[in-house]
């Protein structure tokens, strides 16, 4: 995997998607305006790496999604997170990041220097506040992630994930529908990453899948486009 400086320009944040849900939508007009001096733009295409160990970073996610994973000493990759707007990338007051973060779709951030956005912690206490809160509903995720992991079975495992996703993708970027039971969303990670990320072989993965698609908990548009039409009775079959 490359890892390359990626493009940087300025932010604009009056045209922000995610304005009013990352973690700077507690501040002011008057902060927003410090806080977007040190902020810039960055545009990374599907595949590169973002962050790796020795590289921190911090940015609020924007576009895209965002897979992180661990390398293990015999050089095997577990993906252990995905990340999607408006969650936040890095990891404050440390030197260095436990994982890779890697662009699994093209991804755009608004990026932040490390002395400056911890300065910006130290000004804003509203700031630290809302990472704070970012952090326990991640420790939260990751919680629900084990008990996933090791008591759901293969058709619950492949049902919560397509639930998460339908839950996070549509909320910034896309057209909202009225109706809250349904959701429509292109599914960025490949097969072979879904069964990474859950434990499980791609030929499981697959049949899972089509298992759904059968009983018409979901609809396969082409092999990446999924719709939902009742997320109800997919969150039913997740065990949720």
């Amino acid at each position: 995997m490359e890892h390359r400086a990626p493009a940087q320009v300025p932010v604009k944040c009056e045209t922000c998607v995610v304005r009013h849900k990352a973690i700077c939508a507690v501040l002011s007009e008057d902060e927003l305006k410090d806080f977007n001096k040190i902020a810039r733009q960055r545009l990374i295409p599907a595949g590169q790496v973002i962050a790796s160990e020795n590289d921190i970073i911090f940015a609020n996610i924007m576009e895209g999604v965002i897979k992180l994973t661990k390398t293990l000493a015999d050089g095997r990759q577990q993906i252990v997170g995905l990340q999607f707007p408006p969650d936040f990338l890095g990891r404050i007051y440390a030197e260095e990041t436990p994982y890779f973060a890697e662009a699994a779709t093209n991804v755009e951030l608004c990026a932040f220097p490390k002395s400056g956005f911890e300065a910006m912690l130290k000004r804003y206490p509203g700031l630290e506040h809302r990472l704070f809160e970012n952090t326990l509903n991640e420790l939260d995720s990751a919680r629900e992630w084990m008990l996933l992991l090791g008591r759901k079975t293969a058709r619950e495992k492949v049902a919560s994930l397509l639930l998460m996703i339908a839950k996070r993708v549509p909320n910034v970027g896309c057209n909202h529908t009225p109706d809250m039971n349904f959701a429509s969303f292109s599914l960025t990670l490949t097969r072979a990453d879904l069964a990474d990320f859950l434990g499980l072989t791609l030929e499981t993965v697959s049949r899972q899948i089509t298992k759904l698609k059968t009983e018409g908990v979901i609809k396969l548009i082409d092999n990446r486009e999924i719709v939902v039409p009742d997320i109800e009775a997919l969150s039913d079959i997740a065990g949720n």
